[in-house]
């Protein structure tokens, strides 16, 4: 059995639709009957979120308008799609009440005034509950039998709304129980990615790029050969080709340096998907369905070392620095506890630390806290900031197996700025960050000597 998941842009109309289902036909004819995970259609998830936002803010004139102008998307998408036939007129009822549900909430929501966490995921879940039904439909009127399942009664999670956390073990369960078995008749499951439900039914989301977690869950659970993860580009680059020009494909990459390239700015890819097939050893592809004939990148445990010395390269952009400076830290036990307080109170990830006798620095992204943590800081350190900085992260299994390699990676970076400079235990990564105006220029010069080709002999001896 494979999963293949579409997102937004394999799904964002008629025509897409079509491309999905003759991809989807083609991988029946050479592995069997198919998984599909879709997401909602481009752009439906964020018109959804300014939905609500639009109810809180007092708008729900606009909020209703923002409805309208989805349900019409939908609906024209069917009859495109389904052509004049009792499925359709089936499948376009089905939409509209799906839609007037949603007008339902969200009006609900404006006259209490409140929009909670449980609530906001209720409507945002309806571009993907919208997006599986319209899918299903169009694959079996284009010749392929197909079946909407509903997520929610799939895939358990905790009542974390927004960010909610899966139950493994009842998710297999669930799949066993009600997708397998339609699967063994030949019929082709369509699920929608990113939403879920407690145990009890409410209906949860596992954040955005969830999707991909969710196509990950789906595979893990109904133990797949394969999961396939369908988009835009023709799979995984070397680096981001909006930073550097001759960025490539790459045919493959390990579990380990997926994770780290998807963590550290890699926008192909989410961070969490491939750790329920990381776990069962099930291999991830990266495909584009506007160029199904491309390879794509295959990611597994142990692939074949790349000939170029670093796999690949990734960035974040806009990252700010934290110093926190304090002559407690000497000698002294629980300093570090206090700080990571702070962000904890916060709820403030952290991606890089590096730490002297006296002072410990830290990357943030996410500034929205930045004041408060500042100043609870400053009740036992020096704290100063910087902002307008970039990460830069350099990602290959050999700088694991090469003594020396981040040495030279380092050495090649000796005209730029660095401000912090970090490499995690498994030495997977090596992480560097700089001022963000030279950040282009930095990941062109270690992309051109480390990314594309093998080192010259003699280099670094």
């Amino acid at each position: 059995m494979v999963v293949m998941k579409f997102g937004g842009t394999s799904v964002k109309d008629p025509d897409a639709i079509r491309r999905l289902a003759r991809i989807v036909t083609r991988e029946q004819g050479i592995s069997g009957v198919p998984v599909v995970v879709v997401s909602a259609m481009s752009g439906i998830t964020d018109q959804l979120l300014d939905a609500v936002a639009a109810v809180e803010r007092g708008d729900a004139d606009l909020a209703s308008q923002k409805v309208t102008v989805m349900r019409d998307r939908h609906r024209v998408a069917a009859e495109a799609l389904l052509g004049p036939s009792v499925e359709r007129d089936e499948v376009i009822d089905l939409l509209e009440r799906q839609w007037r549900e949603t007008a339902a909430l969200l009006h609900a929501m404006a006259v209490l005034r409140e929009v909670s966490p449980r609530s906001r995921d209720a409507v945002v879940a309806m571009g993907e509950l919208a997006s599986s039904h319209l899918v299903a439909a169009a694959l079996t009127a284009l010749g392929t039998p197909a079946r909407c399942v509903d997520a929610r009664e799939v895939l358990v999670t905790s009542a974390d709304h927004g960010l909610a956390q899966p139950d493994l073990a009842s998710t297999a369960a669930r799949l066993h129980e009600r997708v397998r078995p339609l699967v063994t008749a030949g019929t082709v499951v369509v699920l929608g990615g990113f939403i879920g439900a407690t145990a009890s039914g409410v209906t949860t989301t596992l954040g955005r790029g969830g999707s991909d977690y969710s196509a990950s869950l789906f595979g893990a659970g109904l133990r797949a050969a394969e999961i396939q993860i369908w988009t835009d580009v023709d799979g995984m680059l070397t680096a981001d080709p909006r930073v550097v020009h001759g960025a490539r494909p790459l045919p493959s990459l390990s579990f380990a340096e997926a994770s780290e390239l998807a963590y550290f700015g890699a926008k192909v890819l989410h961070p969490s998907t491939i750790a329920p097939a990381v776990a069962d050893g099930i291999p991830v592809k990266i495909l584009n369905s506007h160029r199904p004939e491309v390879p794509g990148t295959t990611i597994t445990a142990a692939p074949p070392l790349p000939e170029a010395p670093l796999t690949g390269l990734a960035c974040k952009r806009d990252i700010t620095v934290i110093d926190i400076r304090s002559t407690m830290m000497l000698a002294a036990y629980g300093f570090m506890r206090r700080v990571f307080e702070v962000f904890e109170r916060y709820r403030t990830s952290v991606d890089v630390i590096t730490t002297s006798e006296v002072s410990v620095s830290i990357t943030i992204e996410d500034r929205r806290a930045i004041d408060d943590i500042v100043r609870d800081l400053s009740a036992f350190a020096e704290v100063g900031v910087e902002t307008e900085m970039a990460l830069l992260c350099a990602v290959g299994e050999r700088l694991r197996l090469e003594p020396g390699l981040a040495a030279r990676v380092l050495g090649a970076l000796d005209e730029f700025p660095l401000r912090m400079v970090s490499q995690a235990g498994a030495r997977r990564n090596l992480t560097v960050v700089l001022p963000q105006a030279h950040l282009q220029a930095a990941m062109a010069r270690v992309h051109e000597r480390f990314c594309l080709e093998a080192e010259p002999a003699g280099v670094g001896a």
